[in-house]
């Protein structure tokens, strides 16, 4: 948390609480109604110390943890067969303690535990169904990496969709500014070329996709970021810049945010390729196998493959929800290595949001 010398610890924990209680009555706003016949498709979102998964006569009782003081902990109670059992449970960073007896539960009710890092990136992802290969589905990736052309085309049409959506974004939720205006141009271009098959090496396909993605947050630079509260926030927060990290070094990395767009953008990123990375393994991908991605020790490529066309999508509903929101400095926290951390409130929020 970012601290003031001109308030007092009891004030800041006050503070802290308030916009927990916000961001808490905001996520259950954001549960969307379902028909009493379907199975809960939203995800149930577990945050903050002290959490805990647990089997107790035979029903599934998730703690949730506890974010800020004062607090009541949120306890839920899942039955066998009960179309209330959500589909997905993530566990956004926090502490806390998971039982075997829980890992067989969820195995058996065919529901998928996501583990998010505080820096949005996935831990791990158990599917209930566990990872069974359709081995049609994983001898078409081997077929489309081995071929030239069809990879080249596969990865085409993956960008092209890409470029498409951002182009949505860039004309609905950015100000009509120069460097606006250079990305719309370089997305139009692109796509004609895309269209047109001028492209014959993969490198073709990358820089294509390269150029635009750096227009493309370029003209995101100067978004105005509206902040509320006393408390100072360090004064680039108060504007967008770039997408990579400032407490990387000079090494562009988007890793690690040192802004609070960013970091919403990561976690966000992160919940929507857990929903993918289940998804793909439900169907009988391989989640390691990638087209345009390669994988390494076990990364899931082709998840990062499928994800390109869907991050506009993620964008555009981060970019809405920071023009409705005025933020505060104890929705972020700020670590001593400038790493720029969402609060456990805010970060269920956002997983909502790309949910």
């Amino acid at each position: 948390m970012l601290l003031d010398t001109e308030f007092d610890r009891s004030e800041i924990a006050d503070e802290w609480a308030i916009r927990g209680d916000n961001w808490l009555i905001e996520a259950s706003e954001k549960m969307p109604p379902r028909k009493r016949r379907e199975r809960n498709s939203t995800p149930l979102i577990i945050t903050g110390q002290g959490a805990s998964l647990r089997v107790e006569n035979g029903a599934l009782v998730v703690r949730d943890g506890f974010t800020h003081y004062p607090q009541k902990q949120v306890t839920h109670c899942f039955f066998p067969g009960s179309r209330n059992i959500p589909q997905r449970i993530l566990l956004l960073d926090g502490s806390g303690s998971l039982s075997f007896d829980a890992l067989s539960w969820l195995g058996e009710q065919g529901v998928a535990l996501v583990r998010v890092k505080w820096s949005g990136e996935i831990a791990i992802v158990a599917s209930g169904t566990g990872y069974a290969a359709d081995p049609a589905k994983v001898e078409w990736q081997r077929e489309i990496n081995a071929d030239h052309d069809s990879r080249l085309a596969y990865v085409a049409d993956l960008i092209r969709r890409k470029l498409v959506a951002s182009l949505d974004v860039l004309t609905d939720h950015i100000p009509p500014t120069p460097k606006c205006a250079v990305a719309v141009e370089y997305h139009c271009k692109a796509i004609e070329r895309l269209d047109q098959g001028d492209f014959s090496e993969m490198s073709d396909l990358r820089g294509i996709e390269g150029h635009c993605a750096s227009a493309y947050f370029r003209a995101w630079q100067g978004l105005p970021i509206k902040w509320t509260g006393r408390r100072a926030v360090p004064d680039e927060w108060r504007a967008y810049d770039i997408r990579s990290s400032m407490a990387n070094g000079i090494k562009p990395i988007n890793r690690s945010a040192s802004h609070p767009v960013n970091a919403m953008l990561n976690y966000a990123y992160a919940v929507k390729q857990a929903q993918l990375q289940i998804q793909a393994i439900a169907d009988g991908y391989d989640p390691t196998i990638g087209i345009l991605h390669h994988g390494r020790r076990g990364k899931p490529a082709y998840i990062f493959d499928i994800i390109e066309p869907e991050r506009p999508k993620v964008d555009a509903a981060i970019l809405a929800f920071i023009a409705s929101r005025s933020f505060s400095a104890a929705d972020f926290i700020l670590r001593k290595d400038g790493v720029c951390r969402l609060s456990p409130q805010l970060a269920r929020v956002v997983a909502m949001l790309a949910a």
